[in-house]
């Protein structure tokens, strides 16, 4: 660190992989149209579930975004590599001029390299030990995802690493990689998170009886539960003062993150203890509850966690909260990556002047109150916005982000 004062920290490179959408024009076509990106699961035979329904990547080609053979790398990493690759096209920036620069690489996750660990699996119970694959058994640490980045783009002078912080885990990663941008640890940073489908995670979903038959919707009367999905959202954050140097597009401004983990039940949120991270976000920006034009909640559709996240939200917003949105309902929950690909949808809605809708959506509960945009994206001149992430185990996690032009207070 230089001991100086903080500096200021930008998205430069934004990069996508969703149900909805594959890079941003495509992502951002999607958020304006209330996409969804659910339809029957195709990554496993989902006979003897409740549900049949995912929210999964299609028409993704990793061959556009590798360098080398796709099939040495899980899917997941697949995602998380193409994901920076677009970051990096979108930044205008080449891996050889980062190469010379201290960086970060930060990704969260739930799942890692969990196809791979399904896969395993079958074959240990279908034919025994000896079948299993090693070069699968060889990738499954979760660190190969923030690892196969840095060597798909030779970046060698970085801390690299995953954050497994569940649900939370990309606005974890996120945070943690401003940080070090922020006090000068690093030049640059890549970071945000990568999840896949599989069935041991929608089975898990489906034992505690938190998936919804037909469709996830948030903050509705007759919310159910959540859709499990699969994607990955990577940003390159780099200071105000390095973007101006070489022109860069700057999309959004992020302005500081809360961070905190009450612990207190495996599974169900604390009220308390959201409104406080929310409160620490708030206090790291500088920004008053009044600036903030949109939260992204976490708004999974479940009936706890709407009712408890909103709440909260009245709770340090008062009874004319901002307006609040779930993009779950049209990406499903994509885990670790839904934080990551919420930050991008933040950066889209200040840069284009939009409020993305809350899709399936048919009658507000009155126990949430709030307005979720329903099924319509609005137009909304932003300046500020706050991205929620809320985990199992209390694991809690929001960030600030700003157009580039606001002049901190």
């Amino acid at each position: 660190m230089d001991g100086g004062p903080a500096r200021r920290v930008v998205i430069t490179g934004m990069g996508v992989v969703s149900s909805i959408g594959i890079g941003l024009a495509e992502f951002t076509a999607g958020l304006r149209a209330g996409r969804s990106g659910a339809g029957r699961a195709r990554s496993f035979d989902p006979a003897g579930f409740p549900s049949d329904r995912l929210c999964e990547v299609s028409g993704f080609h990793a061959g556009d975004w590798l360098a080398g053979p796709p099939g040495r790398l899980s899917r997941t990493s697949r995602f998380a590599v193409a994901a920076t690759a677009m970051a990096l096209a979108d930044a205008r920036i080449d891996p050889d001029a980062l190469r010379a620069r201290r960086g970060t690489i930060a990704v969260g996750t739930t799942d890692g390299q969990s196809q791979d660990i399904d896969d395993l699996v079958r074959a240990a119970v279908e034919h025994g030990p000896e079948r299993m694959d090693p070069a699968l058994a060889g990738r499954l640490s979760a660190q190969r995802l923030a690892l196969d980045v840095a060597a798909e783009f030779g970046l060698s002078d970085v801390d690299a690493y995953v954050i497994g912080t569940a649900c939370a885990a990309g606005n974890y990663a996120v945070g943690d990689a401003f940080d070090a941008v922020r006090s000068g640890a690093s030049d640059y940073a890549l970071a945000g998170g990568a999840d896949v489908v599989n069935r041991r995670n929608f089975a898990s979903f489906h034992r505690l009886g938190l998936v919804a038959p037909d469709a996830c919707r948030p903050f509705d009367t007759g919310r159910s539960g959540i859709t499990n999905g699969e994607g990955a959202g990577i940003v390159l954050m780099e200071t105000l003062e390095s973007a101006l140097a070489r022109g860069a597009t700057v999309h959004a401004e992020v302005l500081g993150y809360g961070l905190n983990c009450d612990a207190g039940n495996p599974v169900a949120p604390d009220r308390e203890s959201v409104a406080r991270c929310m409160r620490l976000a708030l206090d790291d920006a500088g920004v008053k509850p009044a600036e903030v034009g949109m939260i992204s909640a976490h708004g999974t559709g479940t009936r706890l966690n709407d009712v408890t996240e909103c709440d909260a939200i009245r709770d340090v917003y008062g009874d004319r909260p901002p307006r609040t949105v779930s993009l779950k309902a049209m990406l499903g929950h994509t885990m670790g990556a839904s934080g990551a690909l919420a930050t991008v949808a933040c950066a889209i809605a200040l840069e284009q002047g939009f409020v993305p809708p809350t899709i399936n959506h048919r009658e507000t509960d009155p126990a949430c109150g709030l307005d979720c945009v329903p099924n319509q994206a609005v137009d909304a001149d932003l300046t500020v916005v706050q991205n929620n992430g809320l985990a199992f185990g209390g694991n809690n996690a929001v960030v600030l982000l700003a157009k580039p032009e606001r002049t901190p207070a």
